[in-house]
């Protein structure tokens, strides 16, 4: 699977569509504040592709606004980078240069990602825009019944469309299901905002653990003492058992 055939899934409008290279110039004046990131950008990064601008006007969602943001744009980026790229930094930078919730398409040399986060006004700083939570990002990597459901889900017609926040989320909530879907085996869509949200936290539950788990294990394995080793067993054990009680909640 190539980017290609997820910007062929989205279905965007034809109207809606930008399909310009953004120069690499203006992305080290945009995105590097310092010289390890212009580095970065000038090593790591083969094109950017503006793929489309989703409007009210182009695509009949409207904008939203509230206290904390303001949606009037959606955006469409295709990132392409080379084998020696730190792609986690200079996916980072893309969402902090666009003023717009931007989903983001990251082509490598052995790998496809895609990577959302939303926006918010910064507190402190007045008409300043800045991430608001984690920067999500998940490999297309999975067996092809699951790609093919996500492919499916992913198009523009499947998200909500009572304005441009909801719109953005569809595509959140649509990226971790789909990273649920490596934990359960089978791709399914939360129900409900409720059901979306307790998916989330049950996925960083299961991320955690998974982490705690091959820390512990590492240390299994290099201990030297018999009560260490029956010791750090039992945590396995134990950390095992909340991680499958986690997944059992996607």
């Amino acid at each position: 699977m190539v980017a290609e055939d997820i910007i062929a899934a989205l279905q965007l409008p034809e109207q809606a569509r930008v399909n310009q290279r953004v120069a690499k110039k203006l992305l080290i004046e945009n995105l590097a504040p310092t010289t390890s990131d212009r580095q970065q950008i000038n090593d790591g990064v083969e094109e950017v592709q503006w793929v489309a601008a989703l409007k009210p006007g182009n695509c009949g969602i409207p904008a939203y606004r509230d206290a904390q943001r303001e949606y009037v744009e959606a955006a469409v980026l295709h990132l392409n980078l080379r084998q020696s790229a730190r792609p986690a930094r200079l996916i980072e930078l893309l969402h902090r240069a666009v003023p717009h919730p931007t989903l983001v398409l990251v082509s490598t040399p052995d790998s496809l990602q895609l990577s959302v986060c939303h926006k918010r006004w910064a507190q402190n700083e007045a008409g300043k825009i800045v991430l608001d939570g984690d920067i999500a990002t998940v490999a297309l990597q999975a067996a092809p019944h699951v790609k093919a459901d996500f492919l499916a889900a992913v198009s523009l017609e499947r998200q909500p469309r009572s304005n441009l926040y909801a719109f953005y989320q569809g595509w959140v909530d649509t990226l971790l299901a789909l990273q649920a879907a490596y934990l359960t085996g089978s791709f399914r869509m939360a129900s409900s905002p409720p059901d979306a949200a307790a998916r989330h936290q049950a996925l960083q539950a299961c991320i955690e653990l998974q982490a705690q788990i091959g820390a512990v294990r590492t240390l299994a394995q290099k201990a030297q003492q018999i009560a260490r080793q029956v010791e750090l067993n039992l945590q396995l054990k134990q950390l095992q058992k909340a991680l499958d009680e986690a997944q059992a909640k996607l």
